[in-house]
């Protein structure tokens, strides 16, 4: 073979060649057969031409046939290669159906079977057609419908027919389930360093020791997707992608899917990556009891990937913690992401990445949509750096609301410093609280304050008062100011009786709270605080475990989380001495509830002859005050009427039936 045709001869005619070379042998070992029988003279020769010619086709070969690869792969004897080559051939050579029938003396078995394998190819095996055996393990090769195993009709797997063509591909049977990951992206230098250690972990196991299954817990399902491929692509391999929610959980189905994922990781060089989220352990266990199966009985390399850590059976696990982008890489990317506007925006990247906790993904993301709001409201001059500001911040905020949106509920604010009555101490502490989430990342960041740990540096507040006294109030006056969404989550609602579940209800919380750094209400804290430091049970220390990881989660989390009561007294001091703010919500004076009475009622709201000093006689809170004025304004629209003091008295009385309080003389004294 010269230099120059070597050359210019493709891997894909070389391996066809080659390929074919073998099926001419498995040919001419069918005929040599059928001259036996019939005692007819044996052609020498024509197994040197043969041979010959297989050593051709394997010299114009730069790489490996896909013969040789699956002989290779599946440890497979001289004898399983001619007996899957006597099955391929009928898919290559026409002629094969008339000259296996020849060679069986029967012309209604045009087809191979494993009798004729045994009587024409060298070196038979019967174990090569065992269930055990590699040809059927693997799904090579499989026997029809027939009188006896040794008469069956033997077929080779589509999957195969194209492999060894040359032309790999998913298994169809896989196509439906696994997905080939797209290839990798730049990681940032923390989720890089992840990768790296997974690649070395799997690059010093090979060959030496089994293969431990790696484990990616938490942060961002597009982060642990893009760890695992960058790990792989490192070490030159493919990646499937598997979502455990669709995997079968029947023990047969199970088996034939990862007989046939490893066949194809063998033969492509791949791993998989098995995606669990939104996976139910307790609520799904032939689920669970499915992916332990893949675990533990699997073979091939194995990635899982999901927001809770699995725990270690009998093989090997290996966890690695994946967190979101670190700050200043999130500053990067999206310095990265907004080109050569970031300069102009005056600061608005560092006040973007102190209050959004984003991956790479969500960032581009954020970006995108806020072009599509710039495009919808810019002028003619195009947006100002405000305007670009102001619109990153609003996509960032919609795009981080909706994880939370399934396990608090959503306040939208409206009210504003205007609508709170409180006295100026109060007032005072809530401003003093605004301020430090307003200027945390100058503090926390530029000034270094969170370069000595991150401990305590979350923004804690509790505020203290009866029911209807504003501390509701107080949170959406907070939230307005500094264009945060508000979700109040009823702490009774969260306590379990079942050891653990508390903390999995708040773990649940914080985590998809984390993206936004939402504010946080958390209603009834009397549901779990309590004066606990004294232990006498089990259930007492439960409980303190219960608070102190509440607290825990508090300290650490990059927004604002308010704790409210009615109840301070029933708090022990050592949980409040970890409280950055405490705030007493007074029952409102006279003079208090009288600026409530002027302001409770929007402008576009018809009164007449309102009187709120004889309003303000009512000793209730501003809660109730509200509830008053809003059905006596519909009491006032039924009538089509302005709101005076009939339609309020009518609203006083059923709003003191509801109470069961007495409703006095002196209270409504001269109203009408």
């Amino acid at each position: 073979m010269s230099r120059s045709r070597t050359s210019t001869v493709t891997w894909h005619q070389a391996n066809q060649r080659y390929l074919m070379a073998h099926v001419a042998r498995i040919r001419l070992a069918l005929e040599t057969h059928i001259a036996r029988v019939e005692g007819k003279k044996i052609d020498k020769a024509a197994r040197a031409l043969v041979d010959e010619r297989i050593e051709s086709a394997r010299a114009e070969l730069r790489e490996p046939a896909a013969l040789d690869l699956v002989r290779s792969a599946f440890e497979l004897s001289s004898f399983e290669i001619d007996l899957l080559l006597l099955a391929a051939a009928m898919e290559y050579d026409g002629s094969f159906p008339s000259l296996c029938a020849a060679a069986q003396g029967d012309p209604q078995r045009a087809y191979p079977t494993f009798s004729l394998a045994i009587a024409a190819l060298d070196d038979p095996e019967w174990s090569a057609l065992a269930p055990t055996g590699s040809l059927r393990h693997w799904r090579l090769i499989e026997p029809g419908a027939g009188p006896a195993l040794t008469l069956s009709p033997l077929r080779i797997d589509e999957w195969m027919v194209h492999y060894l063509a040359g032309v790999p591909h998913l298994d169809e049977r896989l196509g439906g389930l696994v997905t080939s990951a797209p290839a990798p992206g730049e990681l940032v230098p923390s989720h890089a360093r992840i990768a790296e250690q997974l690649a070395g972990t799997w690059s010093r196991t090979f060959g030496v020791a089994e293969v431990p299954v790696i484990q990616l817990c938490g942060g961002e399902f597009a982060d642990r997707r893009a760890i695992a491929s960058g790990a792989c692509a490192m070490l030159g391999l493919r990646l499937g992608i598997i979502p455990a929610v669709g995997i079968p959980v029947q023990p047969g189905e199970l088996d034939s899917l990862m007989r046939l994922w490893e066949r194809e990781a063998i033969l492509n060089g791949c791993a998989l990556l098995l995606e669990c989220d939104g996976i139910d352990a307790a609520g799904d266990q032939a689920r669970a009891g499915a992916i332990n199966w893949m675990v533990e009985r699997g073979n091939g390399l194995l990635i899982i990937s999901g927001d809770e850590r699995r725990r270690q059976r009998q093989r090997s696990l290996l966890s690695f913690d994946v967190r979101k982008p670190e700050p200043a890489e999130q500053r990067g990317i999206w310095v990265d992401t907004l080109g050569e506007l970031a300069p102009e925006l005056n600061g608005s990247v560092t006040t973007l990445v102190s209050q959004f906790n984003l991956s790479a993904p969500a960032i581009r993301t954020a970006w995108s949509g806020a072009l599509g709001r710039l495009a919808a409201s810019s002028g003619e001059d195009g947006p100002t750096p405000g305007e670009v500001g102001a619109a990153l911040w609003e996509t960032c905020r919609a795009q981080a609301r909706p994880k939370l949106d399934d396990l608090a509920q959503h306040i939208e604010p409206h009210a504003g410093w205007d609508d709170l009555i409180l006295p100026d101490a109060q007032r005072r502490v809530l401003r003093d609280l605004a301020s430090h989430l307003r200027h945390r990342a100058k503090v926390y960041d530029d000034w270094g304050f969170a370069g000595r740990g991150r401990r305590g540096l979350g923004i804690t507040a509790l505020f203290a008062g009866g029911s209807g006294t504003g501390k509701t109030m107080a949170s959406e006056v907070i939230a307005r100011e500094l264009s945060l969404d508000l979700y109040r989550i009823d702490l009774s609602a969260v306590v379990s009786k079942y050891i653990g579940e508390t903390e999995k209800n708040l773990r649940s919380i914080f985590d998809a709270a984390e993206e936004g750094g939402v504010i946080l209400l958390f209603d009834e804290a009397d549901a779990l605080f309590g004066k606990r430091s004294e232990v006498k049970d089990s259930h007492d220390r439960h409980a303190n475990i219960e608070v102190s990881y509440l607290l825990q989660r508090m300290e650490a989390y990059r927004g604002l989380a308010i704790l409210t009561t009615n109840l301070k007294d029933a708090l022990d001091t050592a949980f409040l001495r970890r409280i950055r703010f405490i705030v007493q919500f007074p029952f409102p004076d006279v003079a208090q509830r009288t600026d409530i009475w002027r302001t409770i009622f929007p402008g576009g709201t018809p009164t007449e002859g309102l009187d709120p000093h004889k309003l303000a006689r009512l000793n209730i809170s501003g809660g109730n005050i509200r509830n008053i004025a809003l059905n006596a304004a519909f009491l006032a629209a039924d009538a089509g009427d302005p709101v005076t003091m009939a339609h309020l008295l009518q609203a006083v009385r059923s709003e003191y039936e509801k109470l069961e309080r007495p409703l006095t003389e002196a209270e409504i004294r001269g109203w009408v």
